[in-house]
């Protein structure tokens, strides 16, 4: 797969001499071979969120058996015949796809043991092996492609602005898509907090990138303006007219997010008095009750002759 990815970008080096130019149409193939599915998760999460005021209702009606729950939440997507894991499938797909660019990419400028570019997974008989093994930049538009931007800014500070540059820029792009896809999604579950955590970790992933190789960095810039454009083919195609899936879908999470908990039953408070029902009756009798086996025992020892307890006397014999 390394070697495949690696011949697509000899071939649009082939075509026009620019390693920039080559990395940016690869991500273009890429993006139209994951445009559909992307589409099709995107149908199947706004039927998801039509169904989220049912969902919610059965949470509540079945809280506490999740088994039943599980059984209803099932046969309400076979009536609707929806597939809950079809919104998975674009980021299934982009994990591995992202490995192999980033190792194809990464395979272009691998250095020897003299530092200089010894190229994997290439054919030597390609037009970029030939430009790129015994060199030791990879040259685009003034910009090194092979080197890092912490690495261009600790060699030259003013001419490492440059690579900075393109990383803001990276952040920028995401952002925009970010924000692009947040402003349409409503989620009952979902607080503001959780929802600008959302919008801003992609933000995040673009200041990664100053540890990888500049090549890297263009290839996903091209990545993102592709996906602010498909973004807004999204907004057109799902959201324009009122009674279009993705306004359904906004007006049920809206419906869902309104919807307050069924009252729990009140729980009877328990008085301090009250014994357990099991609880044995622990009678507070000195001396043991009649035709009992076992001894009666004092508190304190008496002196013999006199009574126990100084409240009963003694019967006075009858004279006669």
């Amino acid at each position: 797969m390394f070697e495949l990815a690696a011949r697509l970008i000899a071939y649009f080096y082939g075509l026009v001499p620019d390693y920039s130019f080559a990395l940016a149409m690869v991500a273009v193939v890429v993006m139209l071979l994951i445009t559909p599915l992307t589409l099709k998760s995107t149908k199947g999460m706004l039927e998801m969120q039509k169904l989220q005021p049912e969902m919610k209702r059965m949470q509540q009606q079945f809280k506490g058996d999740r088994q039943k729950m599980n059984e209803a939440m099932m046969k309400l997507y076979q009536e609707h015949k929806v597939n809950p894991l079809a919104s998975c499938l674009p980021l299934l797909a982009q994990m591995p796809v992202f490995i192999i660019m980033f190792n194809a990419i990464r395979g272009l400028t691998i250095r020897g043991d003299n530092g200089l570019f010894t190229p994997k997974y290439l054919d030597a008989n390609t037009d970029i092996y030939s430009s790129l093994v015994g060199q030791s930049e990879m040259l685009s538009l003034g910009v090194d492609l092979a080197k890092t931007p912490l690495r261009a800014m600790q060699d030259n500070f003013v001419s490492g602005l440059v690579y900075a540059l393109l990383i803001l820029l990276l952040a920028g792009l995401y952002w925009v898509q970010q924000r692009m896809v947040a402003s349409r999604t409503v989620s009952p579950t979902m607080s503001a907090g959780q929802a600008k955590l959302l919008q801003y970790m992609p933000v995040a992933f673009a200041v990664f990138q100053i540890w990888l190789p500049t090549g890297l960095v263009v290839y996903y810039m091209t990545q993102a303006v592709i996906r602010i454009v498909q973004q807004q083919y999204i907004t057109q195609r799902f959201y324009k007219k009122d009674d279009s899936l993705g306004r359904q879908a906004q007006a049920a999470s809206l419906a869902a997010r309104e919807m307050k908990d069924l009252p729990k039953p009140e729980k009877k408070e328990k008085k301090n008095s009250e014994k357990p029902v099991d609880s044995k009756f622990v009678s507070k009798r000195v001396t043991p009750p009649k035709n009992s086996s076992v001894p009666s025992v004092s508190r304190r020892p008496k002196p013999p002759g006199q009574n126990r307890s100084k409240f009963v006397q003694k019967k006075k014999k009858p004279t006669d």
